[in-house]
C-alpha cells in the first residue's frame, strides 16, 4: 500500500502521540515502523522542506532514506472545473468575512490594542483558513496522492475537504498509527 503523508502526523500532538513526545522522536518511531512493515512512504519535497523546520537535521537525514520524495506532475493531473467553482466561491464568502472583521477591528474604539490585534488575527485566521487547501504544500500532497493512488495521511481540514472533492482516500493521522500497528 502506498502512503502519502503530511506534517501534521509528526508535528500535531494527538497524531503524533503514539509515534512520540517530540516531532523529532515521532519521526524516528515512524521510521522503524515503516520499515517493519514494509510501507511505501511518499512525501513532496515541499512537505520533507516544511517538516524540517521541526525536526532535527539528523533525524531529516535519517527519513530522506526511509521514504520516497517526489512531486506531483501538474501538468497530467485532470481537476473538474467544479473543484475550482467551488473554491473560488469558497474564497469570495472567506474575503468578504475577512472584510466585516476588519471593519468591526477598525470601529472597536477601545485602547488596548495588543489584545485587539491578537483576537483579529485569531478571527481572520480562522475564517480566512479553516477547511481549505491554503498552500502549496497541501496541494502538492493531495495531488500526489491522486497521482500514486495513494492513502493521504493527514489532519489537515483543507487538504481533507480538497481529497473528498477529488476522490483520494485518506486517513486521519491520528488513526495512522494503529493503521500500521493491525498490518
Amino acid at each position: 500500500m502506498k502512503y502519502v503523508i503530511d506534517t501534521s502526523l509528526f508535528v500535531n500532538p494527538i497524531s503524533r502521540s503514539h509515534f512520540g513526545k517530540t516531532p523529532s522522536d515521532a519521526v524516528k518511531s515512524f521510521i522503524k515502523k515503516a520499515e517493519q512493515k514494509g510501507l511505501q512512504i511518499y512525501m513532496p519535497p515541499s512537505v520533507f522542506s516544511e517538516l524540517a523546520n521541526f525536526v532535527d537535521a539528523k533525524t531529516m537525514n535519517a527519513l530522506d532514506i526511509a521514504i520516497k520524495k517526489r512531486s506531483p506532475n501538474t501538468y497530467a493531473i485532470y481537476l473538474p472545473a467544479a473543484v475550482l467553482y467551488d473554491f473560488i466561491n469558497d474564497m469570495r464568502t472567506r474575503v468578504n468575512r475577512g472584510i466585516r472583521l476588519a471593519e468591526d477591528f477598525a470601529a472597536d474604539n477601545t485602547p488596548n490594542n495588543d489584545e485587539k490585534i491578537r483576537k483579529l488575527r485569531e478571527k481572520y485566521r480562522g475564517a480566512m483558513r479553516a477547511g481549505i487547501v491554503d498552500s502549496v504544500e497541501d496541494f502538492e500532497m493531495v495531488l500526489l496522492a491522486k497521482e500514486l493512488e495513494a492513502t493521504l495521511i493527514t489532519c489537515d481540514e483543507g487538504a481533507i475537504k480538497f481529497a473528498n472533492q477529488i476522490g483520494v482516500e485518506w486517513l486521519g493521522a491520528d488513526k495512522f498509527y494503529d493503521l500500521i500497528k493491525k498490518s
